[in-house]
């Protein structure tokens, strides 16, 4: 008897949990739904809550050195407190909104080098909380976003990685305590002058803002490093403009006013 309390304690025998999505792919300020299933085990036990959040791989700066960390960011509480009984299917339906500035995982069809996402559930019993199921997540970007990546691959750049940074990018709207980083090749036109160009994304219901930074020599947005340009992109607007022409100018004037060409 004290040897099947222990069991229990540890949580042999206890519920399992599976989380299906009715669909993974998502995009910025969109959604995902799915249900939670909970399935009793050999035993009643009290279900303090059942919560769904999700978590992306960050770069953590600390003093000289550098480390990844898992990092919750939105997280949706789907029940109160319940009894499960021994064997006993309890399924939860959710819809689970995706904050404005979340980073992408997907570039025409093919994962960003570097980038981790998912949703994890959680599931506390007796003050132990079980966070095992993690379901892969795929963000797309917004219209307004493929336009300038599109922009910036019929110039010639081409993707290296992306990380997620944690810190603020200064002088812009930012929601969540980290930025995401997608790095490019310079084409020929300019590899004389930049070791590689990044991008930072930071959407909004009303506008997409976007940061270039043209190389980088310690980091685009610490002291003494000057972002190449930040602008703002209209939703409603975006497929008016010529992004190729009008970034191409762009980044032939700040290359040209930083020396980086002959």
């Amino acid at each position: 008897m004290v040897f099947k309390k222990m069991l229990q304690a540890l949580g042999v025998g206890g519920p399992s949990v599976d989380t299906v999505l009715t669909n993974p792919n998502t995009y910025p300020g969109g959604f995902l739904e799915g249900h939670v299933h909970v399935v009793g085990g050999d035993h009643a036990v009290d279900i303090e809550y059942v919560a769904v959040a999700l978590t992306t791989r960050v770069e953590v700066e600390s003093g000289d050195s550098e480390y990844q960390s898992n990092q919750e960011f939105q997280r949706q509480r789907l029940t109160g407190s319940f009894k499960l009984e021994p064997g006993v299917r309890h399924d939860v339906p959710f819809r689970f909104e995706v904050p404005w500035q979340t980073p992408i995982t997907e570039v025409y069809g093919q994962h960003l080098h570097g980038m981790t996402m998912g949703l994890a559930t959680e599931l506390e019993v007796a003050r132990a909380v079980d966070k095992s199921d993690l379901d892969t997540v795929a963000v797309h970007p917004l219209p307004a976003q493929e336009r300038i990546l599109n922009a910036l691959l019929q110039i010639g750049f081409r993707f290296s990685k992306a990380d997620v940074e944690q810190g603020r990018v200064y002088g812009v709207e930012q929601h969540l305590p980290f930025y995401q980083e997608i790095e490019f090749y310079p084409p020929p036109q300019y590899a004389s002058g930049i070791n590689q160009l990044e991008l930072t994304f930071l959407p909004t219901p009303q506008k997409l803002q976007v940061v270039l930074e043209l190389d980088k020599r310690g980091g685009v947005f610490t002291e003494g490093h000057d972002a190449f340009g930040s602008f703002d992109v209209d939703y409603a607007t975006a497929d008016q403009v010529d992004w190729v022409s009008r970034l191409d100018q762009w980044l032939r004037q700040s290359a040209s006013r930083r020396g980086l060409f002959f």
